[in-house]
C-alpha cells in the first residue's frame, strides 16, 4: 500500500508490550503482507536490537514502538500505603513487593533512540508522550516514519506541531495501556470510527486506527472514517505466535470474565483489562503514577501469570475480545483482509 506502510495490506499488528508482540508473531504477520511492530517497552536496548535483528531477516519492512518517557512522579505516603494493601496478595502466591518507588525508570529511552538511529526501521511510533521535537526529526533523517499515538484531537494537533509524519489514532476501546498524555483525565466512551474523524477534522496526517476492533465490521468502519490502515491487538492475543501468558489466553475465553473496564490499579496508568477480583479490590485506592506502580506491583503480576491466577494479573484486552479465537496469527489477519 502506498503512504505511511510498505505493505500490501492496510492491517497492522500492534505492539503489545510485556511479552505478547514476539518475533515470531511478527514473522507470521509479515507472511501475510500486513505490517508487524516490536513493542520496544520494557525491553532494554540491546535486547530490542536482537529483535530488529531477528526480524529483518524475515524481509520485509516493519516499525518498532517506544514508550516515551513522563515525569515519573508518585505521591509517596500514597505509595507505601498501597504496597501495604497489596503486599498480602503478592504474599499469597509467594512473591514480596518493593515499598521503595521506582522513580527514575525512563525505559531506557536514550539508548532506544540511539539504536534506532543506528539502525533504522520503517516506521517508529511513540506512545504516552511526545519526545523532543529534535528526537522526531532525527528520526525522519535516519529514514524512519515518525508516528505518534493520539487519543484526542488536541494531542493530534501537538503531534502536528512536533513534525511526525503520521498517527495512530487509539480509541479507549483498546486493550492495554491508554495512550493518553495526561494519564489523570478521564478516558471518554467515544467510538474508534467517531474519534478518527474528530482527528482528521483538526489535522492533515494519515492515520492508523485502533481500538476495539472484533472483526471485519469494525475494520471497515475504521476506513471509511478515513483511516489508512487499521491496528489489531487483542485479537492476536490467543494466537500461536502470541507471547501472552497462558493464564492470559485462557481468561479471554474464561465465560467467567464479562467485560473490560479501564484500570490504573496495576500500573498506575489507565489501561483497559478484564475486569477482575483485584481491580474490584483496589482500583478505588490505587494511587497514579506510572511506573511506580508498574513496578510495584510487577512481581506479584509475574507470579499470578506462572501460578494461574487470573485474579491477580493484568489481563489487557479490547472490547472486542470475545472474538480472540485460538490458531495462527496469520489466520486472523488473513480473516480480517478478505473483508476489505
Amino acid at each position: 500500500m502506498a503512504g505511511l506502510l510498505e505493505s500490501d495490506l492496510p492491517i497492522v499488528a500492534a505492539p503489545m508490550a510485556g511479552g505478547p508482540t514476539t518475533v515470531t508473531l511478527a514473522e507470521a504477520v509479515l507472511k501475510t503482507g500486513a505490517f508487524p511492530f516490536l513493542a520496544g517497552g520494557y525491553k532494554t536496548a540491546d535486547a530490542l536490537a536482537a529483535e530488529m535483528r531477528q526480524v529483518r531477516e524475515f524481509g520485509g519492512a516493519f516499525g518498532v514502538n517506544l514508550f516515551v518517557p513522563g515525569p515519573g512522579a508518585v505521591d509517596e505516603a500514597a505509595f507505601r500505603a498501597y504496597a501495604a494493601e497489596v503486599a498480602p496478595e503478592a504474599a499469597r502466591l509467594g512473591a514480596d513487593v518493593n515499598p521503595v518507588p521506582v522513580l527514575d525508570d525512563d525505559d531506557a529511552w536514550s539508548d532506544k533512540l540511539a539504536l534506532l538511529l543506528a539502525e533504522p526501521v520503517s516506521v517508529v511510533s511513540l506512545t504516552f508522550a511526545l519526545p523532543d521535537a529534535r528526537d522526531i526529526a532525527a528520526l525522519r533523517r535516519a529514514g524512519s516514519r515518525v508516528l505518534a499515538t493520539v487519543t484526542t484531537a488536541a494531542e493530534a494537533r501537538a503531534a502536528r506541531d512536533a513534525g511526525v509524519d503520521g498517527l495512530v489514532v487509539q480509541a479507549p476501546a483498546a486493550g492495554g495501556h491508554s495512550g493518553t498524555y495526561d494519564p489523570l483525565r478521564a478516558l471518554t466512551s467515544v467510538s474508534a470510527p467517531d474519534l478518527v474523524r474528530e482527528v482528521l477534522a483538526a489535522v492533515e496526517l494519515p492515520v492508523v486506527a485502533g481500538g476495539g476492533v472484533a472483526g471485519g465490521e469494525d475494520v471497515r468502519a475504521l476506513f471509511q472514517a478515513g483511516a489508512e490502515a487499521v491496528a489489531v491487538g487483542t485479537l492476536l492475543l490467543r494466537t500461536t505466535e502470541s507471547g501472552a501468558s497462558q493464564t492470559h489466553k485462557d481468561a479471554l475465553a474464561n465465560p467467567a470474565f464479562t467485560e473490560t473496564t479501564i484500570t490504573h490499579a496495576f500500573t498506575g496508568r489507565p489501561a483497559r483489562g478484564l475486569r477482575n477480583a483485584f481491580i474490584d479490590r483496589h482500583e478505588a485506592t490505587a494511587p497514579h503514577g506510572y511506573p511506580a506502580i508498574h513496578h510495584l506491583t510487577r512481581p506479584l503480576r509475574q507470579a499470578a501469570a506462572k501460578a494461574g491466577d487470573p485474579d491477580r494479573l493484568h489481563l489487557w484486552a479490547g472490547t472486542g475480545f470475545r472474538a480472540a479465537r485460538e490458531g495462527s496469527a496469520g489466520e486472523v489477519i488473513r480473516g480480517l483482509a478478505e473483508t476489505l
